[in-house]
């Protein structure tokens, strides 16, 4: 088991590639703390890790909100311990259009998730990190915060922040045996992207298409590179952006 007696914190646990990570990292030997802005998806999660021998607990967290954050971080120690891998998953599509066209507080609430989120998760992981002589942090970033894709300004923006955070983050706490990276999603079968194709933005067989591939990821292949990221696997690797996009942003 790669990550046995080790314990992890997973925000946006409750669905699509947190909860495919969650069950993984689980059958692994990690204790999961899986938090989730919906707590009875978070719940379920846990309800299949505990099906499986697996430990693990659920806690309602908005991740954009300070306190949220600290609160998720403490009941991971209180219940398991300092986290030695703190994956930061959670994130919305949010409002969709042109630049021109998107609201402030449409703007907002996709910073304040996807960016500043992923910032409260680190602040508040870190310390224990360091006092329990270093760890693993994985952010999900997006291709999106390296190419343009029209009508996503906010969620572009955001991404692009997220793997400028995990850059510093590495280049700050590398000293104390923390290692930063992040994970670039490209089409990838989750709720989010079932939310889309709904939308009638984008079709399913589109969607495939951006892909060389031919066909979208599925959230396993997601888990697979965080549990290589969180793993003494990737022990040499930080402040990178794994891409993990079926070819979408070589062509």
């Amino acid at each position: 088991m790669k990550l046995a007696g080790k314990t992890a914190l997973i925000t946006g646990g409750g669905s699509g590639m947190g909860r495919a990570t969650a069950l993984l990292f689980a059958r692994e030997g990690a204790s999961v703390a899986v938090t989730d802005i919906n707590e009875a998806s978070a719940a379920q999660t846990v309800q299949r890790i505990k099906a499986e021998g697996g430990h693990a607990f659920a806690f309602r967290a908005d991740v954009s909100r300070g306190e949220d954050a600290e609160a998720m971080v403490a009941a991971t120690v209180k219940n398991f311990g300092p986290p030695d891998v703190l994956f930061n998953n959670a994130g919305i599509e949010g409002e969709g259009g042109f630049l021109a066209q998107l609201s402030e507080e449409g703007f907002d609430r996709v910073i304040a998730i996807n960016l500043r989120g992923v910032w409260l998760g680190m602040k508040h992981a870190l310390p224990h990190m360091i006092r329990n002589g270093g760890g693993s942090i994985i952010n999900t970033a997006s291709i999106a915060g390296l190419v343009a894709i029209r009508g996503s300004a906010a969620y572009c923006a955001a991404k692009a922040g997220v793997i400028a955070l995990t850059r510093v983050g590495a280049a700050e706490y590398g000293r104390y045996n923390i290692r930063v990276n992040c994970i670039c999603p490209g089409a990838i079968d989750t709720p989010m992207v079932e939310r889309l194709h709904a939308s009638g933005g984008m079709n399913q067989q589109q969607t495939a298409r951006l892909s060389v591939l031919g066909r979208v990821g599925v959230a396993q292949e997601i888990a697979r590179t965080a549990l290589f990221l969180a793993s003494d696997d990737s022990s040499f690797a930080t402040g990178a952006p794994f891409i993990i996009d079926g070819g979408w942003t070589v062509t």
